[in-house]
């Protein structure tokens, strides 16, 4: 079987030292904001629209950046982590996985407005790093160290 692969991109939003989450419905683990990157789109913008979209906010990133261009060439903001996920296993084999682009944004507010069509802003939490800790069959792994570790980076450099 031959495995499709899908780019995506995924924010951890931290505001005032914690991280938001939402149980997502058809996976039912709890997860940050993101999704696919679209045809005509660079991973970090599909990650800024995706927290747009499912959270109303409007973020900083909070990425490495390179000061290398040339005439044909420009640097991107970095993802912090990169990452491959099976999304379908049948029988073993793996149908479908995404390579995400993980990234840290940094949020003014808690105030959630998420867009038509999208979860509504009860579903969402916001936790901390000790919260996170401390309710560990909750959370995939992942998401607990890269959770606190967003919430260590961002916090750093406010």
């Amino acid at each position: 079987m031959e495995t499709t692969r899908h780019y995506t991109a995924t924010v951890y939003v931290v505001s005032d030292g914690a991280v938001a989450l939402h149980e997502h419905d058809r996976i039912g683990k709890w997860l940050p904001p993101g999704g696919h990157v679209d045809r005509d789109e660079l991973p970090h913008e599909a990650g800024l629209r995706e927290v747009r979209e499912e959270t109303g906010l409007d973020v900083e990133l909070v990425a490495p950046q390179e000061d290398i261009a040339s005439e044909t060439v420009r640097s991107l903001p970095q993802p912090q982590h990169v990452q491959l996920a099976d999304v379908n296993v049948h029988d073993g084999a793996v149908g479908h996985q995404h390579v995400d682009m993980v990234y840290y944004g940094r949020a003014a507010t808690r105030e959630l407005d998420p867009a038509d069509g999208e979860a509504p802003a009860d579903a969402w939490a916001w936790f901390t790093a000790e919260d996170l800790a401390s309710d560990g069959d909750r959370f995939d792994p992942d998401v607990v160290e890269i959770g606190r570790q967003a919430i260590e980076t961002v916090g750093e450099r406010a």
